[in-house]
């Protein structure tokens, strides 16, 4: 197996990296159309320097720099500068609402901002109100009134020609509060979490052991950096060699992968839903669902023998994928065991990983050599998993220790004494390992009902089925109260359907009829499960279930709306 080191901090990892391979792309950033700008490893260490000597000049040296913005180089390099420098780096939501953002300001103390000007108003309204500590604005692009990142990167080159080094020398303390990352929620309720840049690189190290990625390999940056697992696989890809380019949008996505002939895709089960299911779309308009459904079990056959032809039979369904498309990493969210086969059966790798922001963030994963479709994969090598409290089946709470664990919430002795014990961290979800070694999680402990006869049963197994169902969008299982008793459950679910797929399939029934339709379905699905699991009351609508900017459901809440709409 390759050799990696394990680096104590970012710092110490990109300075060794540009010296091995300076003059390898790092990333490519587009001007315009057809117009792009290679940035080297070198070049990108020197503008770091560059960028962290200037905002020294400016004041700002042990302090809290909050940044907020889509994904772009800009992004990658002023959360790398703050790295390499004394200060503490505070990814924003660029979903945030204008209060949450301010909120999350004041909470941080943070005293610069480094922002997108997609977000100019929300600034001017920050500057106007003065409730915060920011006392600098500085724009990832050139704007009228605003220091722009790329003019202070040339500032900075001037101050070291002239014998600025501070910033340079600067010893990075590898253990301190390098992160302040706030979890999704509303920001009255969300904790903040602090990280050390050893919770990060420990990270890297176990991934790079985990996976197998290529120098040759071209990763598309989708998943949003102030997310976790977006801004540490923004530094797995750097660490494995791999060059990072970014998305014009999710419109775009197909073009983006055809132009920069991605191979590597981290993202959330809801966008690789998403890709697979506009592949069979396509497959359908062509009227192949029947020939490529039968390719699939031959290919599978032929896997048995260990013959593997599958990127030569699905070739052109991966050349609408770009063509390189060779490895998926699937987190944020349990994805679908049918869609993961499903890729995986075009001739595409596929690892799922689970973790938490205060985890910094993978617990464990699929490995690119050890795959088990509707689990979680295994530990990373230098994370240690246990059950907690096992039942009959084996099923407990997931605790973890390591040095990727966080240092606490920030602010909040309280609840991080809830949740870190004896160096452990329980995560609050259920699950199991098999014989293999693998993790199920089975939900989430808060989520868990449980009847009256003692029985429990998870949410997200039954609506992992239900989303299955052609016109389901997505859907919402919980316990029902019989006759306001909410000791006596009963299992309920609420689906919202596709309004499209109602009228293509269904079209001319009636609100009666239709609920018929899938009341049918809910049926047909229950035999499936024994009878204490059998879901008994259904909703129906084209409403969404309520969301963090991360497009996971916030379970509570929705609880509370459905049980007060049903009283």
């Amino acid at each position: 197996m390759e050799e990696f080191k394990d680096y104590q901090n970012i710092k110490e990892m990109m300075v060794d990296l540009a010296k091995q391979i300076p003059n390898h792309l790092a990333f490519i950033k587009k001007i315009k159309e057809n117009e792009y700008e290679e940035i080297t490893y070198e070049k990108f260490v020197k503008q770091i320097y560059a960028l962290g000597t200037a905002l020294y000049e400016m004041g700002l040296k042990d302090t809290r720099i909050a940044i907020i913005g889509r994904n772009q180089y800009e992004w990658v390099l002023s959360h790398t500068c703050n790295m390499f420098g004394s200060n503490v780096s505070v990814p924003l939501d660029k979903e945030l609402k204008y209060i949450e953002l301010e909120e999350s300001l004041i909470r941080s103390k943070a005293e610069a901002i480094i922002f997108d000007e997609k977000y100019l108003e929300g600034i001017k309204e920050l500057q106007k109100n003065q409730k915060t500590a920011l006392k600098k604005y500085i724009c990832m692009s050139d704007i009228d009134g605003f220091d722009s990142v790329r003019k202070l990167v040339t500032k900075g080159e001037k101050l070291i020609k002239s014998g600025k080094k501070e910033f340079m020398n600067h010893q990075v303390d590898s253990h301190k509060m390098s992160i302040l990352l706030f979890t999704s929620g509303t920001t009255s309720k969300s904790k903040a979490v602090m990280l050390s840049q050893r919770n990060i690189t420990s990270n890297i190290y176990g991934m790079l052991q985990h996976e197998k990625f290529y120098d040759t390999d071209t990763n598309i940056a989708f998943l949003p950096y102030h997310h976790i697992f977006g801004s540490t696989c923004m530094y797995v890809m750097l660490a494995a060699k791999v060059k990072t380019v970014y998305c014009d949008g999710i419109r775009y996505i197909a073009k983006n992968f055809n132009e920069y002939h991605v191979s590597v895709f981290v993202g959330v089960p809801a966008i690789l839903e998403a890709l697979y299911k506009n592949i069979w779309k396509n497959i359908e308009k062509q009227g192949k669902t029947k020939l490529i459904k039968a390719i699939i079990k031959i290919s599978n056959c032929l896997l048995k023998l260990h013959i593997d032809v599958r990127r030569k039979l699905f070739k052109p369904i991966l050349d609408g994928l770009g063509g390189k498309l060779r490895f998926i990493v699937s987190g944020g969210a349990a994805l679908d065991k049918e869609i993961e086969d499903g890729f995986r059966a075009f001739g595409i790798k596929v690892a799922q990983g689970y973790g938490l922001t205060e985890t910094a963030p993978v617990i464990a994963a699929e490995t690119f050599f050890k795959e088990r479709s509707g689990t979680i994969g295994i530990p990373l090598p230098n994370v240690e998993v246990e059950i907690v409290k096992p039942d009959e089946n084996g099923i407990g709470e997931l605790r973890t220790k390591g040095p990727n664990i966080m240092l606490g919430y920030y602010e909040d002795e309280e609840r991080t004494n809830e949740v870190l014990k004896d160096g452990w961290f329980y995560t609050g979800d259920l699950g199991y390992f098999d014989k293999q070694g693998f993790i199920h999680l089975t939900g989430r402990k808060k989520d868990m009902i449980v009847l009256k006869n003692g029985k429990k049963v998870f949410p997200e197994e039954i609506e992992t089925l239900i989303n299955r169902f052609e016109i389901t969008k997505e859907s919402f299982v919980y316990g029902k109260p019989e006759n306001g008793d909410m000791n006596d459950l009963q299992v309920a679910v609420k689906i919202v359907y596709d309004k499209e797929k109602r009228e293509e399939l269904y079209p001319g029934k009636t609100e009666e009829e239709f609920f018929e339709i899938v009341w049918n379905e809910i049926k047909a699905l229950n035999e499936r499960f024994p009878a204490y699991k059998h879901i008994k009351a259904l909703i129906l609508t084209e409403e969404e279930l309520i969301k963090t900017t991360t497009q996971k459901v916030k379970r509570q809440e929705e609880l509370k709306k459905v049980l007060e709409e049903t009283k």
